[in-house]
């Protein structure tokens, strides 16, 4: 067995508000140079990140950031929170992403953003570009027609982690290690009640990104779009139709990966990963 040791990340609590209201967000960090913030899937947490944030190669040249957005792992929703249904939308979402680099006093960083937080990437890349470095989008595209239920999510009579973990089971690349799956589904069976169904309102329904995509200018600011190739709910095709519309976008398929690349075949997914913060590293 290895001897104890204590790996490089610091969390930490930011107190801040956000929307008007006071909140507790809980973030990590590693390494230092270029600030590389990372937003999370819906239903999950920072700990998708957890291997970036390990990986000396990244964080020898970046700050790596990964915050948990309230309501998710070791967030807490805002108080009276027990009286509302939770539900992500663009605008909201857009503000907590520029109020945490402003309070982290991040100039010019790189966010990279999976499923929702690449959906979320382009409205940076559409509205608040000369912002940013760079921006990557994982699993990222203008819209989805919805092919779930998402009352299923959020029921009495079910469990609703083991449902939600259930839903995306199968977006993982059957290449992708088994320890890794499991650990990438145990975040959604940890979540809380009807926080996935929160995020998915603005995945579904609010983020309607097809009329701003016009507006992207990659010479303000680079944009990356990497998609695995198993991934159902955004497809390469999806991913590849949205780039059609962006001059300058780059775009990957990424072959033996699913739609959570980062956490279900890690490994993999930096040799696809580390040639684009190279790309972005040299251009600074």
């Amino acid at each position: 067995m290895p001897a104890p040791s204590f790996e490089p990340i610091v969390g930490r609590y930011l107190n801040l508000d956000l929307s008007g209201r006071p909140h507790r967000v809980y973030i990590e960090e590693a390494g230092s140079g270029i600030p590389l913030v990372c937003l999370h899937t819906a239903g999950a947490d920072g700990r998708q990140f957890r291997h970036i944030l390990n990986d000396e190669a990244i964080t020898r040249h970046f700050r790596v950031i990964v915050f948990d957005m309230p309501w998710h792992g070791k967030s807490l929703p805002p108080a009276g929170f027990e009286t509302e249904d939770y539900k992500l939308t663009t605008a909201g979402y857009t503000r907590m992403v520029l109020d945490i680099c402003d309070a982290l006093k991040l100039d010019k960083p790189v966010v990279m953003g999976c499923s929702i937080g690449g959906r979320l990437v382009l409205n940076l890349a559409a509205e608040h570009a000369s912002r940013f470095r760079a921006l990557i989008g994982l699993e990222s595209a203008d819209y989805q027609q919805p092919w779930y239920d998402t009352e299923w999510l959020h029921r009495p009579d079910v469990h609703g982690g083991e449902v939600c973990a259930a839903l995306v089971s199968g977006m993982m690349a059957p290449q992708s290690p088994a320890a890794s799956r499991h650990e990438t589904l145990w975040m959604y069976k940890s979540g809380g009640p009807g926080v996935f169904k929160g995020d998915l309102h603005f995945y579904r329904v609010d983020g309607d990104l097809r009329g701003k995509i016009d507006r992207i200018d990659t010479s303000v600011c680079p944009l990356y779009l990497l998609t695995g190739e198993y991934d159902f709910s955004c497809t390469p095709e999806d991913t590849l139709r949205t780039a059609a519309r962006i001059e300058g976008a780059e775009v990957t398929v990424m072959q033996r990966l699913g739609h959570f690349p980062m956490s279900e075949n890690p490994a993999h997914f930096r040799t696809y990963i580390l040639p684009v913060l190279d790309k972005i590293r040299a251009s600074a």
